[in-house]
């Protein structure tokens, strides 16, 4: 018999799914070993119904990382069918290509029982310290080369633990407790959910959420259309040129398809770049994950994200491009292009509702990664750590300074960064006049500078971009200012790892945004 909810009980059981997932999130943050995690929130938290859909998602974390989980968990589903679980089984993999697109980013999927029933599942995605391999780079030349691939399998088997799982991947990385740790905080995180779930579902007399996930997910996908169907028909082009360090560019082909009579958009990427050997390919989910996040912050904001908001949305994506990467093309750092995609859409959108768009901002986070040896031999790696540029500038706003959007990630504080490793900065400010003039002013981006207090050489993987490029102005604003990256005062142009000396000094200068209409003459 299927379960009506009058519309106080529906918003109190809402409320209470987004406390509990939001729980979850504070959870795994405040007992992950890993700094990306612990400090600047990169992670996803989800809960999901039997069918695998996206219920609720915590309201931290990345959209890279929370809209990818909502189709990555079909995956896992298809290998590991419901019927076929039992009480106390975890899954996990870091399968690339059926999740978040790079290995570093794990995915644990957790179980909810009731009364010998399987009722939801708990999903989260973090990016771990280390998976062995390359590291936070572009420079692997496959997937194979850039650490552990762990298939779609149980980590937990009826709540004892998968002993050749845990042996195979803790013997594959370079810092087993981090490790260790951080699978251990996405199942304690999972198993909170639960709890909180459970105690809905006592509270209000709830065999399982399905009658309630139908709901949610037909009022969500319902009020979508519905913002759909107000735009005007038809196909809106656009296209943005990304930059890279060693010179070579990058094309973002998009055309939005808007069919109000159906309440659908399409994006077609038809014409994008094809595959980079570098590793900053972008599998399919990570760019439906971008895809759907810009659609849906110009169009309806106010919806929750699940898999009724989510499904109006379709993408094309030619297999083997950048945009659709396959197997072994390498992703490690698929977040340059993944988090550049917006800039390009954007522009299509603005010729939809061009209040609701934005000018180009600098795009992805930059990262960083230092390896080397003590003075005394032993070795250490830092967490990646990310700093951000200017934001492009809106209608009636002008663009942030020094934030991370697309993505959700925060920066490490500089503190952690330095207790981590014998990492000093010396420098960390906003760049002056990097924004993009117009009638709203782009974001400003910032200078960082760091060195590494040690006698040996040591290793550095960065990932940047704009360097050449600027970021574009919109509706006659300006742009922002390139970026920069140097070592010594001397431009880096290589996207793989490099090793520098004692003393050698780290410079970032980050894009800043472009600004949104004709400047003010006054």
């Amino acid at each position: 018999m299927t379960r009506n909810f009058d519309p106080i009980e529906l918003e109190i059981c809402w409320q209470s799914l987004i406390a509990t997932v939001n729980e979850q999130a504070k959870a795994l943050q405040r007992s992950a070993f890993s700094p990306i995690v612990r400090e600047a929130g990169d992670l996803a938290n989800a809960v999901f119904d039997r069918r695998g859909r996206m219920v609720a998602q915590a309201v931290t974390g990345t959209p890279g990382h929370i809209n990818s989980l909502a189709m990555a968990v079909r995956n896992i589903l298809d290998e590991h069918p419901i019927d076929t679980l039992e009480p106390g089984d975890v899954i996990v993999t870091n399968d690339p290509y059926k999740t978040a697109g790079q290995l570093l980013d794990v995915t644990v999927l957790v179980p909810v029982w009731r009364d010998g029933r399987l009722i939801a599942l708990f999903g989260s995605t973090i990016h771990h310290t280390d998976v062995g391999g390359y590291g936070i780079g572009a420079g692997g030349r496959d997937v194979f080369e850039e650490g552990l691939w762990i298939p779609i399998v149980k980590l937990m088997v009826r709540g004892e633990r998968n002993p050749d799982v845990w042996k195979f991947i803790l013997s594959n990385v370079r810092q087993p407790d981090h490790m260790a740790g951080d699978l251990h905080a996405q199942m304690a995180s999972g198993e909170i959910g639960a709890q909180r779930l459970l105690a809905l579902c006592d509270q209000h007399g709830l065999d399982d959420i399905e009658d309630l996930a139908d709901e949610i997910i037909t009022r969500s996908e319902d009020a979508t259309r519905a913002a759909i169907r107000e735009l005007p028909a038809g196909t809106y082009h656009s296209r943005a040129t990304l930059d890279l360090a060693d010179g070579s560019e990058i094309e973002i082909v998009c055309a939005l398809t808007v069919d109000p009579d159906a309440g659908t958009i399409t994006v077609d990427y038809t014409g994008t770049s094809e595959a980079s050997p570098w590793g900053i390919n972008v599998v399919r989910n990570y760019t439906h994950a971008y895809t759907t996040f810009t659609v849906r912050s110009v169009l309806s904001p106010e919806i929750p994200n699940n898999h009724g908001s989510l499904a109006p949305i379709e993408m094309v994506a030619p297999e083997g491009s950048i945009v659709n990467a396959v197997s072994p093309q390498p992703g490690t750092a698929r977040h340059v292009v993944g988090m550049f995609l917006p800039n390009a859409l954007l522009k299509a959108l603005a010729q939809v509702r061009p209040e609701g768009s934005m000018a180009e901002g600098s795009g992805a986070v930059w990262t960083m990664q230092v390896s080397g040896n003590h003075d005394d031999g032993s070795p250490y790696i830092t967490a990646m750590f990310t700093y951000a540029g200017g934001v492009g500038a809106r209608a009636s706003k002008p663009g942030l300074d020094a934030c991370s959007y697309p993505t959700g990630v925060a920066a490490v504080p500089i503190e952690v960064v330095e207790a981590s490793a014998p990492i000093r900065f010396t420098r960390k400010a906003l760049r002056p006049d990097s924004g993009g003039a117009g009638a709203t002013t782009g974001g400003l981006g910032q200078t960082i500078e760091f060195t590494v207090d040690t006698t040996r050489p040591w290793q550095l993987n960065a990932v940047t971009s704009r360097l050449a490029h600027a970021p574009e102005g919109i509706f006659g604003g300006e742009p922002g200012a390139a970026g920069r990256f140097s070592v010594n005062g001397e431009a880096v142009t290589t996207q793989a790892r490099i090793t520098l000396q004692p003393d050698d000094v780290v410079r970032l200068d980050l894009p800043g945004g472009g600004g949104y209409g004709e400047p003010n003459e006054n």
